[in-house]
C-alpha cells in the first residue's frame, strides 16, 4: 500500500514512518505543514529542518505553510501528494490527543483515505523507552510546562536524561512523553538516517516556562548534536 507519513521531525512522526517501513508500506513521499508558532494542531519549532531529515532518509517530502486555516492547508497537501504519488493511507503519530487525530481523521475521510495512527494509547513510559531501545536519537526543541526548564533545550535524550524526565514528570504532572505540548522534539538519528543531523542554533527563551530552539545551520554530522552558540531572552 502507498503512504504517507504526516512528518514534523519529531520523536512521534519519525516512529510512526518506522512503523511503516517495518509493514512493508511503500512510503514514497513525506507530507509537512510549516505552521505559524503557536498552533495547536501542528508541530512548529525546527520544522524546517524536516528537509534535511528527508534527504537522509533518501525520501521525498512536500510541503505546504499553514497560515489560517490549517486544515484546509493540510487537505490540499494531502490530496496533492494522493494525486502525485497514488497515495492510498495517512498515517499520523498522534498518541492521545483527540483534538488532533479527530481533525486529521476527518480530512482523511473526506480525501477517501484510510487513516493509521500506530502509536495510539501507547503506554507513554514504555514509548519513551522503546525510542531509545529503537536507536531514535533526539534532543529536546522546545518547553512550555513547569518542571521543565530552558536549560533542557537543545539535550540529546539518553538513558540518563530520559530517567530525569520521568521522575519531573511524576513530580509536576506533565506528560511522561510530551503528548500535552508541554515539550517539542527533534530527531538527529534514526535507523532511516543515512547520516546524523547536528544543529548550530540560538536558545529563545520567553520566560522561565517557555523557550525554543532556533535552528541557525544544520547539516549531516558524524554524530547527533545540538549546539547551543548563543541565548536570548524575550521580554
Amino acid at each position: 500500500m502507498r503512504v504517507t507519513v504526516l512528518y514534523s521531525g519529531g520523536k512521534d512522526s519519525t516512529m510512526a514512518l518506522h512503523w511503516a517501513i517495518l509493514q512493508g508500506m511503500d512510503v514514497p513521499v513525506l507530507a509537512t505543514i510549516y505552521p505559524e508558532r503557536g498552533s495547536e494542531l501542528f508541530h512548529y519549532p525546527c520544522i524546517e529542518l524536516t528537509k534535511l531529515q528527508a534527504d537522509s532518509m533518501g525520501l521525498e517530502i512536500m510541503v505546504s505553510e499553514a497560515k489560517g486555516d490549517e486544515l484546509s492547508a493540510l487537505k490540499k497537501l494531502i490530496k496533492d501528494a494522493s494525486k502525485e504519488h497514488g497515495i492510498k493511507a495517512l498515517i499520523i503519530g498522534v498518541l492521545e490527543s483527540d483534538y488532533q487525530r479527530m481533525r486529521i481523521a476527518q480530512v482523511a475521510l473526506e480525501l477517501g483515505l484510510k487513516l493509521y495512527t500506530p502509536l495510539w494509547r501507547r503506554d507513554p513510559v514504555a514509548y519513551m523507552e522503546e525510542l531509545l531501545e529503537l536507536g531514535i536519537k533526539y534532543a529536546i526543541s522546545s518547553i512550555s510546562t513547569m518542571g521543565l526548564s530552558p536549560r533542557y533545550v537543545g539535550r540529546v535524550i539518553d538513558e540518563c536524561l530520559l530517567k530525569e524526565i520521568l521522575a519531573l514528570s511524576k513530580r509536576y504532572g506533565f506528560h511522561p512523553s510530551f503528548e500535552g505540548g508541554e515539550a517539542e522534539t527533534i530527531v538527529l538519528e534514526a535507523p532511516l538516517f543515512k547520516s546524523p543531523i547536528s544543529i548550530y542554533g540560538i536558545l529563545r527563551i520567553y520566560s522561565d516556562l517557555e523557550a525554543e530552539l532556533v535552528p541557525i545551520e544544520a547539516s549531516f554530522s558524524s554524530k547527533p548534536e545540538v549546539v547551543i552558540k548563543e541565548t536570548i531572552r524575550i521580554s
